[in-house]
């Protein structure tokens, strides 16, 4: 009766693909463990954007343990999620997985979790990507499969260039340039040319812009995208606050790039009221609570006619390899900040030639080192 359970709960997670793959059902005993530890994140260089600098991250690394196999989970918390190591210790402390007899009762335990707090996505997100490891391991697939999305289809990922001296940002794109074939510069400040100018000076290589809500002015901030579309810029993100949604909706509308939400898009509810005002969405885990919800935001917006971008936060290779799983069924990939930090605890996702190249391993596809 347990095995039936198990393989009846395994259907519900591939809806309409029986039981094509080899689902453990080992012993099936036991109830799923959830621990957690906090992990700060060095970066390899100061990161700076249009409204902060940094060197670390703070985040807390999760495992849900059941019947001898282990999910890996991570929350990251920039500074502008407005959480903390603090909250997302406190939000775990309240989660109980023992109440569920499977982990296969996705939809039932993580409405449970969202539903313990309005906020908290970090936190629930970590939730959510070691429950989507642990069930990809039962299965003996890894999620991109079982989503039925072909590896082939993953696209280039950006790697990103923050705000910084022209020497500087120089020797950043040195470094990288060889490597990837296509790269993200954060804008939304006085020095917006000169970054622009001193990459030109080093590559020719596509870019991604990224304002941050740096721009104030939307004529100002037109003006700047047809001249970064000179300079061989391909799309940009947020170039507003996300208060200023009739300003971007003009900017979008007049735009020779497409324009993508990043703050403004935070969670699934939020895909409809930007149509019309972007051209497509920014898609990260440590906003919409992790790969579930990501996943019904793919297919929203594509039922919307908008662009999708997958990106991330400064993560290690755990949250990054979790949100690969929907690379292939994306227009751009923002999947560099594992490559960005000095103390990865996995090895996951890799990127070749500046491709995404997905590893052929069950679940998010994580060794630990």
């Amino acid at each position: 009766m347990k095995t039936a359970g198990v393989l009846a709960a395994a259907a519900a997670v591939l809806p309409g693909c029986g039981h094509p793959f080899n689902i453990n059902t080992g012993g099936l005993g036991g109830k799923m463990k959830l621990s957690f530890r906090p992990y700060e994140l060095q970066l390899a260089h100061t990161f700076t954007v249009s409204s902060y600098s940094r060197k670390t991250t703070p985040g807390v690394q999760l495992t849900i343990d059941y019947d001898g196999y282990t999910g890996y989970g991570e929350a990251s918390m920039p500074p502008y999620l407005g959480q903390s190591v603090e909250s997302v210790t406190r939000f775990l402390e309240k989660v109980d997985l023992e109440q569920f007899s499977s982990p296969f009762l996705m939809d039932d335990i993580l409405a449970y979790v969202d539903s313990l707090s309005e906020g908290d996505s970090a936190a629930k997100a970590a939730i959510d990507i070691a429950l989507h490891d642990l069930v990809g391991k039962l299965i003996g697939q890894p999620w991109y499969r079982i989503w039925g999305y072909d590896p082939e289809k993953a696209p280039d990922t950006t790697f990103t260039i923050g705000i910084d001296t022209p020497e500087v940002v120089r020797e950043k794109t040195l470094e990288c340039a060889g490597r990837f074939n296509i790269l993200k510069v954060k804008v939304g400040l006085d020095s917006d040319e000169e970054m622009i100018r001193s990459i030109r000076s080093v590559t020719q290589l596509p870019l991604a812009v990224d304002a941050n809500q740096g721009w104030k002015d939307r004529q100002k901030a037109l003006d700047e995208i047809f001249w970064l579309h000179e300079q061989g810029v391909v799309m940009v993100e947020q170039p507003m606050s996300v208060d200023a949604l009739d300003d971007i909706a003009w900017i979008t509308e007049r735009s020779p790039v497409p324009i993508f939400a990043d703050e403004s898009v935070q969670r699934l509810r939020d895909v409809e009221r930007l149509r019309g005002s972007f051209s497509g969405i920014n898609i990260k885990l440590m906003k919409c609570t992790g790969m579930r919800e990501g996943h019904k935001m793919v297919d929203f917006a594509r039922a919307l006619g908008m662009k999708v971008m997958v990106g991330c936060m400064t993560e290690t290779s755990c949250a990054v390899s979790a949100a690969a799983q929907l690379s292939p069924a994306v227009d751009f990939a923002d999947l560099d900040g594992n490559l960005l930090i000095t103390n990865d605890l996995f090895d996951g996702v890799k990127v070749v030639d500046g491709r995404l190249r997905l590893p052929d391993r069950p679940g998010i596809g994580l060794l630990p080192l």
